[in-house]
């Protein structure tokens, strides 16, 4: 039945993810706990992991390839990891538990959607103060969209949202607009996901506690890189102070200029943006808005098509409309192939645009992964982003976070496409390493290369001016302190909930009495509050992982480096060989610990980090 199923996951995943329906969501409910179900059923068959068992524990296992072998711990693992070892009433009570949290996940995920659904502000005319002509069509799209012709709709996302408070001059509808977006799964109604995380932190600490295991996040890290808990904390703890420092001096900078505009007011969260970008044009002259001039998706896809074709030799040919199914009219198709060789890898899909029934976000997704178990297998991945879909005959135009943002998905579609992998199972990845191939690629965005010949003006077709792209080089580590401690605020809130007794857990109270402890800055929230975070709560994949983008971060700065030394720069034709063939390709073929000191001659360090977010080098 694997296959089949694999083929079923697919198109569910799309409807889950791209067009959900009240419909879909009734169906998706009544399913969750009848797959979770079903995989019990695989992962307790004592006979199966009988056989798994012997295989794992034969001599035969040594004489096999190193591949083979790290599958054969893989698969043991993983029926181990979840339950297959436990006997009578605790393996029956695993498996019900599971089915419960099924149910758990979709109900958040729902939540949070109705939210972002529900919840959109329509403004006026007279209302538009301060905001980018390109912003202000695509909200006129929106609400035309919804059937408010004549008004304008800021969405309930974070790509609508994050615009609006960094330009409008409306302090009480940023306001507004904030506490809209931050109040996801947190308004107090049916919708409220507060009782559904209490839930959720139970049932997963009873499940591990059948195991053996302390705590949730014990059982979490074990094949993680970070291996337990407090290596992972010991990391976020080292960087914590230093961001908080730095979040102190930028309210600083923001609340002078508010002073002397005569502003009369005490800087608030949906004050920051608008102010730092204040902070920006003063410390930098850097405007946000003119560089979003110089940033159309268009050429931002071309670009990363480039840096794909010179690190990886990929090419990517247009598809052409109709000869290939796609489940919605905005999705465009590449066939990617090797330049040399010419030979097939896989195809390449993109759905850009929010549109109602799609979560939002920027997120990868592979359909099939590339094998040789059952004759060669090609790849087929997507990368999917919610950037506001413009006005007829408008160009796509974002910011520079948001292109670092389709740089970085696009590093997970080429981890795919590069998989030299035999079996299914080693396309996997461990969660805490997944991250660090696709933060990589965000640094191929500030290349020389990519600035001088796709970051073009969109009405003049002129690159961007030198001394734009030295006041952006300048101002890179500009607002580390906000960008790292909303993150990291995220994550340790993910590290405690995992790490605590969750009985009689109030979300809303830990959240606020654990942030009151770690010395939260008043003037900003988590990037994800806790009634909100889907990324922990409607599943399990980053759940006590979140960390995980900092451990790669790590791996990133420190890889970013070795490019930066490189003869050829970060286009070096040797150093890049040697991250495909130890960084890309393998996928989870190798012990992530293991291929990064193939690629580096050593295990990374967390100088580079420091560095990069303009902190000071911990003292050794």
């Amino acid at each position: 039945t694997g296959q089949p199923l694999d083929r079923f996951f697919t198109y569910w995943g799309i409807w889950s993810n791209n067009l959900s329906s009240p419909e879909f969501r009734e169906v998706e409910a009544e399913l969750a706990p009848k797959i979770s179900e079903f995989f019990s059923k695989i992962t307790q068959n004592d006979k199966l992991f009988a056989r798994i068992k012997m295989v794992y524990e034969s001599d035969e296992v040594k004489s096999l390839r190193p591949d083979q072998q790290r599958l054969v711990w893989l698969v043991y693992n993983g029926f181990a990891h979840d339950g297959a070892t436990l006997t009578g009433e605790a393996k029956e009570r695993y498996a019900a538990i599971d089915q419960e949290l099924a149910e758990l996940y979709t109900k958040f995920s729902n939540n949070v959607l109705h939210d972002e659904e529900s919840y959109v502000t329509y403004i006026t005319a007279d209302q538009l103060g301060g905001l980018p002509d390109s912003l202000v069509k695509a909200a006129a799209a929106a609400a035309k969209d919804r059937g408010h012709d004549g008004e304008y709709a800021i969405t309930n996302t974070r790509s609508s949202m994050d615009p609006f408070l960094t330009f409008s001059t409306e302090r009480d509808l940023r306001e507004k607009v904030w506490r809209t977006y931050y109040n996801r799964g947190d308004n107090g109604d049916e919708y409220d996901n507060n009782a559904v995380i209490a839930d959720i932190l139970k049932l997963r600490d009873e499940r591990v506690g059948l195991l053996g295991y302390d705590n949730y996040a014990a059982w979490r890290l074990e094949d993680r890189m970070a291996k337990t808990p407090e290596r992972a904390m010991g990391l976020m703890e080292a960087v914590w102070p230093a961001a908080v420092a730095r979040v102190h001096e930028e309210v600083a900078d923001m609340q002078a200029i508010a002073d002397a505009e005569g502003a009369g007011l005490t800087i608030e969260p949906w004050d920051y943006r608008f102010y730092a970008e204040k902070v920006r044009k003063a410390k930098y002259d850097l405007n946000s808005d003119e560089v979003k001039q110089y940033l159309q998706l268009d050429k931002l896809r071309e670009a990363m098509f480039f840096v794909a074709g010179e690190l990886f030799n990929f090419k990517f040919t247009p598809v052409e409309a109709g000869s290939v199914p796609v489940y919605q009219e905005d999705v465009k198709v590449w066939e990617v192939s090797d330049k040399t060789s010419g030979k097939h890898l896989g195809l390449w899909y993109l759905d850009p645009f929010a549109r109602p029934g799609k979560r939002s976000g920027a997120w990868a997704n592979g359909y099939r992964g590339h094998t040789t178990f059952r004759g060669e297998q090609s790849v087929l991945v997507s990368n999917n982003s919610n950037f506001v879909k413009p006005a007829p005959g408008e160009p796509v135009l974002v910011s520079w976070d948001d292109a670092e943002t389709f740089f970085h998905e696009m590093g997970h579609a080429l981890h795919a496409l590069s998989s030299n992998v035999a079996y299914p199972t080693l396309n996997g990845g461990v969660r805490d390493y997944t991250e660090f191939q696709s933060q990589l690629l965000e640094r191929w965005l500030p290349t020389d290369e990519v600035i001088n010949t796709y970051l073009v003006n969109y009405k003049t077709g002129e690159p961007m001016p030198a001394d734009l792209v030295a006041k952006i080089k300048a101002a890179s580590t500009f607002n580390q302190g906000f960008a790292t401690t909303e993150y990291l605020a995220s994550a340790l809130m993910d590290m405690k909930y995992h790490t605590v007794d969750p009985a009689g857990i109030n979300p809303d109270a830990f959240e606020k009495e654990t942030l009151d402890a770690l010395g939260m800055p008043k003037e900003l929230v988590m990037r994800h509050r806790s009634t909100q975070f889907g990324h922990i709560f409607d599943g399990e994949g980053y759940s006590a992982g979140y960390y995980g983008y900092m451990w790669a971060d790590v791996l990133t700065s420190d890889a970013a480096e070795a490019f930066a030394e490189a003869p050829g720069g970060f286009y070096d034709k040797a150093l890049a060989k040697r991250l495909v063939e130890n960084l890309f390709a393998p996928r989870n073929s190798v012990d992530p610990a293991d291929a990064y000191r193939a690629f580096r001659g050593r295990d990374a360090e967390i100088d580079a980090l420091m560095r990069d977010r303009g902190f000071p080098v911990p003292a050794k």
